[in-house]
């Protein structure tokens, strides 16, 4: 994922803003028998194919959006999301309104969706077109999300173009005729879409030998159908077909998942992925971004701690300090506390979990800093430590009350710290809260510094005298 910030991708389709009305409803109208929402606040987010470039640039990739809009206020407003979020545009101005859908909630439910649309001009759609051949080339995939608007009735044109400069093309696509993206690189129906051109699939064996047939008489390299709860099914010439289960447990709302998907399958497989590995990833991404509410965005340090997590049963992964750093920073953009601790953690005994234990209570996120090996030695001495760093991570990481561990080098971890800058800082011992290395950053912005007492009767030097002793009695040392 290293690659993503490398990565051009260009994003081309029906382009939407998207405006959200919040409020209670604890009362039922007397005029007609429906709640009445006391409006409390209004927020804007961008749809549709401005949701996918949203999407893109979160996974740190760069991304130019071109789309039509109107030449009205929620074409403005649309503009200034999208190029707040880091997005470059390049606009059709029509004089056909934006493309504007009103969604009313209450206690995180949708009450109504009022869409408010009007027939893209043939000239504008011609216009995208032309855009999309002159400039397709400066990109490394082009992503096209169809939502039956008008904007793509040249689609075929704008995949001509990209074949012609090499350049793979991923399409989400809409309606019952798919022969237009026909030389596609990838197409992304979900199963409702797909069984609209091929009928019924009542199994997974069916559903993936029409998936075939069909890639094949389109011309297109692979075919990507989105199942819901049921996952996804890849198929691809040459290959064997790829079904994944679905990562979601916790749906919250699925609006604009698709786009995420599409956004981090085009990211990973752009910067050199293969498809599978790319699927694979996006299916990560869409068990992320169903958690959310409204058309939401999955960050790439979000989806690097949702990977790790979800291949922990076949290993521990380490962390890299930005990325902690990253996942530090948005626990506290959503209001969360974050305590951070350190040690050597040599040989974890029941002292070292009841200290970590209590030091996770005092906040919301617990990280917690590692001496390397080297470090450890010079602190300890030549015979330590008993357990290398990455095993010494690894247990520590399968704690519950852990959410993330991270590797210093140094002696203390004073630049860790202060680069981290967690809300709250713990050490055991008795220690002056002044005395504690990184205290004065932690202080500096607010931040509050612990000293926890350490169990009586736990020290992981006293166990390794005891095992050598006992080992030297009985001739195992």
């Amino acid at each position: 994922m290293d690659e993503f910030s490398k990565t051009r991708i260009l994003v081309v389709g029906d382009v939407m803003l998207d405006q959200y009305w919040t409020g209670s409803a604890k009362r039922i109208s007397p005029e007609a028998p429906v709640p009445v929402v006391k409006v409390g606040e209004q927020t804007v987010r961008a749809g549709g194919a401005a949701n996918v470039a949203l999407n893109v640039a979160a996974l740190g990739a760069q991304a130019t959006l071109m789309g039509i809009i109107g030449q009205d206020e929620h074409g403005t407003q649309l503009n200034e999301v999208v190029e707040q979020a880091g997005v470059a545009t390049d606009w059709v101005r029509s004089d056909c309104g934006t493309i504007c859908k009103l969604r009313v909630l209450s206690h995180h439910q949708q009450l109504i969706r009022m869409d408010f649309e009007q027939v893209v001009p043939s000239a504008s759609a011609h216009s995208l077109a032309q855009k999309v051949a002159q400039k397709v080339a400066g990109f490394d995939a082009l992503v096209i999300s169809d939502y039956a608007k008008g904007s793509l009735a040249e689609v075929e044109s704008m995949i001509a173009a990209a074949n012609q400069a090499d350049l793979p093309v991923l399409i989400d696509p809409k309606g019952d005729d798919f022969s237009r993206y026909r030389s596609a690189t990838l197409i992304k129906p979900n199963q409702s879409e797909f069984e609209q051109i091929v009928g019924d699939c009542p199994t997974t064996e069916t559903l993936l030998e029409k998936a075939e047939s069909l890639r094949k008489t389109l011309g297109i390299q692979a075919l990507l159908i989105t199942r819901s709860e049921h996952g996804m099914a890849l198929v691809e010439g040459g290959h064997a077909a790829t079904t994944l289960q679905s990562q979601a447990q916790d749906v919250f709302d699925v609006t604009g998942a698709g786009d995420t998907v599409m956004a981090a399958l085009a990211t990973a497989y752009a910067s050199g992925m293969t498809l599978p590995q790319s699927v694979r990833l996006a299916n990560e991404a869409a068990g992320l971004v169903v958690k959310k509410v409204g058309t939401s965005t999955v960050s790439r340090a979000e989806l690097q701690a949702q990977w790790r997590q979800s291949q922990s049963h076949q290993g521990y992964a380490s962390m890299s300090e930005d990325e902690v750093a990253h996942l530090v920073l948005l626990a506290q953009v959503k209001g969360e506390k974050v305590v951070f601790t350190n040690g050597c953690f040599d040989l974890l005994h029941s002292g070292h979990v009841r200290y970590l234990s209590e030091a996770a209570r005092l906040g919301d996120r617990l990280v917690i800093g590692v001496n390397s090996d080297a470090s450890v030695q010079r602190l300890k001495g030549p015979t330590r430590p008993i357990v290398d760093l990455n095993g010494r991570m690894e247990v520590l990481s399968a704690l519950s009350c852990v959410d993330w561990v991270v590797p210093f080098d140094e002696d203390t971890p004073q630049r860790l710290i202060c680069g981290l800058q967690p809300d709250i800082l713990v050490k055991g011992g008795d220690y002056r809260p002044e005395e504690i290395a990184g205290a004065d950053c932690v202080l500096a912005r607010g931040g509050q510094v612990e000293v926890l007492s350490f169990w009586q009767g736990h020290s992981t030097t006293r166990l390794v005298s005891k095992v050598r002793t006992e080992g030297a009695e009985d001739g195992t040392d």
